[in-house]
């Protein structure tokens, strides 16, 4: 902890401006040195940063900087966090507080700055809660988390997979972080809807969740076409002969582009179980293709099961 509490503010600002806002100030400075020149509208500070380019600070000067407020603790990391806005919000006025973070970001993920890498995880996970923040600044927090954050944050970044502004960020950083991630996924799962509902089920496909299996066989009901597709990938993934009747169910009864993607899913759970030593579970889906598939538009599948059952056996 520092001996003098950093000055947060003053030391955010010293971070330069965009190129285009100091060109922008040198122009007014010009035009107001010529007061005969004809009268032309005044160039704004660029507050998007849009067609932008920035010329960073010196790296030794900045990373003096960064130290100097992580040297204050979680109070100065607070008061640097209510400073950033994003470009959206209403009192936006410049980049510096969100660079800053970055900074401390980049820099508290060092190797021996372990304990600068959780006090500054730890801080920003508990700034995603209430609503001192906006929902744009929560999702830069959230994204930071994704670099920096550990099982550790997955609690915090789990209650924001419901949130439809939140939810694919939410969900990027748990994947990301693995850890724990599994349990936020399946535990928002039941109460998920829309978009939401297909990103978990995605997640927890991704992350081969076995847990998950018996509630993503019942998505394999869902009204919801994506719901159902995703279900049906998820289930694929997660290599599990007790997935076998559900998956060929639902391949079977689905039609047009639907019966082509779930038979798909089927090959897929097939691979996965003949990688996984499970060779004869694999020839029995492979094995339901081949003699179920008759339409001459699916003679690829039946090539593709038969082909598979040569290879397939001793």
């Amino acid at each position: 902890m520092a001996a003098t509490k950093p000055n947060i503010a003053a030391l955010v600002e010293q971070m330069p401006e965009t190129d285009r806002d100091i060109q922008a100030k040198a122009d007014e400075a010009k035009q107001q040195a010529q007061p005969d020149a004809p009268d032309k509208p005044k160039p704004k500070p660029d507050r998007w940063g849009a067609a932008s380019k920035f010329t960073g600070p010196d790296p030794g000067a900045a990373e003096k900087i960064f130290a100097e407020i992580l040297s204050g603790g979680r109070e100065s990391i607070t008061e640097l966090l209510g400073l950033v806005r994003e470009p959206g919000d209403a009192d936006f006025k410049n980049y510096k507080a969100g660079y800053v973070l970055h900074g401390l970001v980049i820099l508290a993920g060092r190797t021996g700055q372990e304990n600068n890498r959780r006090l500054l995880a730890d801080t920003l996970a508990s700034q995603l809660g209430g609503d001192k923040h906006s929902k744009a600044v929560k999702g830069y927090f959230i994204r930071e988390l994704r670099v920096l954050g550990d099982k550790q944050a997955a609690s915090a970044l789990g209650k924001h997979l419901l949130d439809d502004e939140l939810s694919g960020d939410a969900a990027l950083a748990l994947l990301t972080i693995r850890d724990s991630a599994a349990a936020q996924f399946r535990s928002a799962l039941d109460k998920s809807k829309g978009r939401n509902r297909v990103t978990i089920i995605q997640a927890l496909g991704v992350l081969q969740d076995a847990g998950s299996a018996g509630a993503l066989k019942k998505a394999l009901d869902e009204q919801d076409r994506d719901v159902r597709r995703t279900a049906a990938w998820a289930l694929a993934n997660l290599g599990e002969a007790s997935a076998t009747d559900a998956l060929l169910k639902s391949a079977d009864s689905a039609e047009g582009w639907e019966r082509t993607e779930a038979t798909r899913h089927c090959l897929l759970l097939a691979e996965r179980l003949a990688a996984n030593g499970k060779q004869s579970q694999a020839n029995r889906i492979y094995a339901h293709l081949r003699d179920t598939r008759k339409d001459p538009s699916e003679h690829h599948i039946r090539e593709l099961a038969e082909k598979a059952l040569g290879a397939g056996r001793p």
